[in-house]
């Protein structure tokens, strides 16, 4: 699970732990890393620390390497490392690799890692990927992917969270073949994270809450379901652009320009 060291993702790997799943805490910090890992070992949990930069392309690639050759097998990739609108929405910040910020981390990682980890989910012949969305969707403009014009830090998180879902539903289909259910899920608003707080705004909800609309929408996919949007624990319709296949076929192409850096380090064994 990406982002499993504060918020969202750190409550949602105490809830997976004690479920009796085998934990992969990754982080940014290796202390903050083997803090979480400490925590659910300590109550008896299974956890493994993997420390990788979501910025970048190259380390995404290689943390895809590190899962695969250590856990041949997983059973679930939770995709919810995410960067908010920032403490200034007017200041513009990119990635290691130089693309828009909340576009690299919160649409450009899932998508490299998912499908780093295609392999080994399907191993364990029963899998799933879940995308951790977002309500606020907006439409990706393909004549500026980068967001360099007219800048707003909120709309390109909301920008991020649309071809997060649009990705969703793209691969679902494809990796149904596979054994793999795809979801997306919306798992509450406004959080009491980092995230929300940096943002200015007062926390309209908890983690806890959060926590139990991820484990529901988890739960629906070990009964089948995949290319679902989840809105808390209630299936629900994403932007309506983002099924369209036009919107998808663009939005992939584009992607893939993007990502090839990380395709050519996972080819080379980086």
């Amino acid at each position: 699970m990406t982002g499993a060291t504060s918020g969202l993702g750190r409550n949602l790997a105490r809830a997976l732990a004690g479920r009796g799943w085998t934990v992969l805490v990754h982080g940014r910090d290796e202390s903050r890393c083997a803090a979480v890992v400490e925590e659910l070992r300590a109550a008896g949990g299974t956890a493994y620390p993997y420390l990788a930069d979501l910025s970048s392309l190259r380390e995404i690639a290689g943390l895809g390497a590190r899962v695969t050759a250590e856990h041949p097998s997983p059973g679930l990739l939770v995709n919810n490392a995410g960067v908010g609108a920032g403490r200034d929405a007017r200041r513009r910040e990119v990635s290691r690799d130089g693309y828009e910020l909340r576009f690299a981390v919160n649409y450009l990682a899932p998508v490299v890692l998912t499908h780093a980890l295609r392999a080994p989910l399907r191993a364990a012949g029963s899998a799933q990927v879940l995308n951790i969305g977002s309500i606020g969707q907006s439409p990706v403009d393909p004549d500026d992917i980068q967001f360099t014009r007219h800048y707003d830090g909120t709309e390109a998180y909301t920008r991020s969270k649309f071809a997060l879902a649009a990705f969703t539903f793209t691969i679902a289909e494809e990796y149904a073949a596979d054994g793999i259910r795809v979801n997306c899920v919306h798992p509450a608003n406004y959080m009491d994270t980092a995230m929300v707080t940096e943002a200015g705004v007062r926390p309209w909800s908890s983690v806890e809450d959060g926590t139990k609309a991820v484990l529901h929408a988890i739960d629906e996919g070990a009964r089948g379901a995949s290319g679902h949007y989840y809105n808390e624990s209630r299936r629900a319709e994403a932007h309506r652009l983002a099924y369209a296949a036009g919107t998808q076929r663009r939005l992939t192409s584009l992607t893939d320009q993007l990502i090839a850096p990380a395709r050519d380090a996972g080819a080379s064994g980086s």
